[in-house]
């Protein structure tokens, strides 16, 4: 799996009580994309719009806490969305 998408699952796996969100963690995890890309690509638009804000939420976090490897690992994926 992409290093960038292993960012994302263990982003979203703090929402994993949300069922779109498990939805969109058994597609990364049963697809196995060998990039960002191929994932966003195979996306719905409602995993896109979910994806969307969950992407805000965990990089402002990344921001606050300074953790740079992970806000540029996150962006690559947001960017994508649009």
């Amino acid at each position: 799996m992409d290093n960038t998408l292993k960012y994302l699952r263990e982003s979203l796996s703090n929402y994993s009580e949300n069922e779109l969100c498990r939805q969109i963690l058994n597609k990364m995890e049963s697809r196995q994309y060998s990039s960002e890309g191929k994932f966003v690509r195979d996306l719905d638009e409602e995993e896109m719009a979910y994806l969307d804000n969950v992407l805000d939420n965990e990089l402002n976090y990344a921001k606050n806490v300074q953790n740079d490897v992970r806000v540029r690992e996150l962006t690559e994926v947001y960017e994508l969305l649009f």
